[in-house]
């Protein structure tokens, strides 16, 4: 009788288990895993859980004495019933054991977010699926639960999603949030209550910024954000204003304050009148003006090549998203000194004429507007870069 399946591929011993692994056929079992490796001497071993439902002693046994002889030895498509005798006995901890995951289709689902790494669905009342679309994602998703726990601990109202699914042939995270709806959507249904959400917007966002972090707990913007925008304007920019962008940006204070990286209203969600935020994966620690200028970006930057593709984005009108931003630096800066606002706007602008640059030579290079897009923003960072000697406020 066959107690296992087997397949060789890619230079990888998969052994397929039944449903049970116990002292009925643990001995029966590890012989036929013996014989098949004596077979398929190369290469790492892979057991393929998806099937195996319960592992006894007797079965942990056959795992360890495997683990013994083979130099990689891993556990895949685990089920929840199985992974928890694995935890418990210490096996998590002495072999790679990854769970079998649930399979989920967002088809019909609302979009209520997109980011650079991912989609976001609202799955149910109580559930959003955050998507990601790379398909080889587990590592960006274990990174963005751990940024978002640590998020959670420190303070920052999020959420922390609770499991990992299948979606197609791509991974997602499930969030469980209960009514809740996205401040554009918010925004989009109450446009008299503008200036509510805004407030709301602003409060979340110094929460964020006020967060102190450790410098081992996240990247730094200054050099990770800042060090992509330099690189573009060397490519780009003639080398004085080059220059003076690298210049401008590696003289930036970079305090261990917390930065979301990826702020605008598509990833605020209101629960029960609360404002959290989601999609952690852009963390990150440093000068606060990183943070303004990805969220200037959302509203004015973009707009500035088709207002559609912000409309697109957001969901909502011109003449209404076009307000948030006036009215989102105001309520941040906490003042109505218009030259303290237009000298904070024009750091700002600055920054997103080398964010402008970057995104248009990557994503806009098939457009027929491409090189007038391009001279736009390398004459708008020219102007601004002239007249700026900090980007410090």
């Amino acid at each position: 009788m066959n107690y296992i399946s087997y397949e060789f591929k890619d230079n990888t011993l998969y052994l397929k288990l039944n449903e049970r692994l116990d002292s009925a056929n643990a001995e029966a079992t590890e012989t036929e895993i013996n014989d098949i490796r004596s077979i398929n001497k190369e290469g790492d071993v892979i057991i393929d859980a998806r099937n195996l439902n319960y592992i006894s002693s007797a079965g942990l046994r056959v795992v360890l004495r495997l683990k013994k002889k083979e130099k990689s030895l891993k556990i895949i498509n685990v089920s929840v019933e199985a992974y928890e005798i694995f935890e418990m006995t210490g096996f998590s901890e002495m072999i790679p054991i990854e769970k079998a995951y649930r399979k989920m289709s967002v088809d019909g689902c609302k979009v209520i977010g997109k980011g650079a790494k991912g989609i976001i669905y609202k799955y149910d009342d109580d559930t959003i699926i955050k998507v990601y679309k790379n398909s080889d994602s587990l590592p960006e998703i274990n990174r963005e639960r751990d940024l978002a726990r640590k998020a959670f601990i420190l303070g920052v109202p999020t959420v922390i999603p609770f499991d990992v699914v299948v979606v197609g042939d791509k991974y997602g995270s499930v969030f469980e949030l209960l009514d809740a709806l996205s401040l554009s959507d918010a925004i989009k249904n109450n446009p008299d209550d503008l200036d509510k959400y805004v407030e709301q917007m602003v409060d979340l966002v110094k929460i964020i910024h006020g967060t102190e972090v450790k410098s081992t707990d996240m990247p730094n913007a200054n050099t990770e954000i800042g060090g992509e925008w330099i690189e573009a304007s060397k490519i780009f920019l003639s080398k004085e204003d080059s220059d003076k962008a690298e210049a401008l940006i590696k003289a930036l204070k970079a305090p261990l304050k917390m930065l979301h990286g990826d702020f605008h209203t598509n990833n605020i969600m209101l629960q029960n009148g609360e404002a959290l935020i989601i999609d952690m994966d852009t963390l990150s620690y440093g000068n606060r003006i990183f943070d303004l200028a990805n969220t200037y970006f959302a509203y004015v930057g973009i707009g500035e090549i088709n207002p559609k593709l912000i409309e697109n984005f957001l969901g909502m009108k011109e003449e209404l998203y076009s307000q948030i931003w006036p009215k989102f630096i105001r309520l941040y800066l906490n003042t109505t000194d218009e030259g303290k606002i237009k000298e904070v706007n024009d750091k700002i602008k600055c920054l997103n004429s080398l964010h402008m640059i970057k995104y248009i030579s990557k994503h806009r290079k098939n457009e027929p507007t491409f090189e007038a897009e391009l001279e736009t923003f390398k004459k708008k960072a020219h102007d601004l870069l002239s007249n700026i000697d900090s980007l410090d406020f």
